[in-house]
């Protein structure tokens, strides 16, 4: 079973992760279904966070985070994310196998480890996905953004986020030459297709759900 405090990360995390790219607060069935658990057992969580002052919500309504909530919030993902990016530059993993590691490890590495390895890898401000970390205050930049499947047939950008939550089209994407950082061009949608400096592509729709391009 997993402490108290690592449940209560998990969720903070969750809820702010799902901001990060789009506008619209998450509901508690969205929340149940990311963290993989019955809606009865996000409620009671819920109820108790909003006691705590981490998140605000109302009955059926959407769940947002309270000024505090936020601070612990960003505070394990720029934990998390740096671990992959890490894990990755340091310890030899693909970025398709470091999200269930930095899972883990999120919750237990120390601020002092942290910062070293923050030192060690120059300060990084985006994981291996393209994430932002935030820094030590809390911080962090972002670019205007637009998702690979709502931007219009002709449109030109940079990847700047490739979501992990699906190690497959993670692994599918590094064999088709597409990683953060690659420019793409939409050639269609529905089928989507991408051309890169190197070839014209064909994507299953899951990436253009999964990739955010500058706008």
């Amino acid at each position: 079973m997993r402490p108290p405090a690592a449940v209560v990360e998990d969720y903070l995390k969750t809820i702010y992760s799902h901001t990060e790219w789009q506008p619209d607060d998450i509901t508690p069935s969205q929340l149940a279904a990311r963290l993989e658990l019955a809606p009865s057992t996000v409620t009671e969580m819920v109820k108790k966070l909003a006691a705590a002052g981490l998140v605000t919500h109302k009955r059926y309504g959407s769940i947002s985070l309270t000024d505090t909530g936020r601070v612990q919030a960003i505070a394990v993902v720029r934990r998390h994310r740096l671990i992959e990016t890490w894990l990755v530059t340091e310890m030899g993993y693909t970025w398709d196998a470091v999200h269930d590691e930095a899972e883990v490890l999120e919750h237990a590495i120390s601020d002092r480890l942290l910062d070293a390895i923050d030192e060690r890898l120059g300060r990084p401000d985006r994981d291996p996905h393209g994430d932002p970390i935030p820094d030590a205050a809390g911080t962090s930049a972002r670019e205007e953004f637009i998702l690979l499947s709502d931007a219009a047939v002709g449109h030109v950008g940079t990847a700047l986020r490739i979501s992990d939550r699906n190690p497959e089209l993670l692994r599918l994407l590094e064999r088709r030459g597409i990683d953060v950082g690659t420019r793409l061009r939409v050639d269609a949608q529905h089928p989507l297709q991408v051309s890169t400096n190197a070839a014209t592509l064909s994507l299953p729709d899951e990436a253009g759900a999964s990739i955010w391009v500058t706008a």
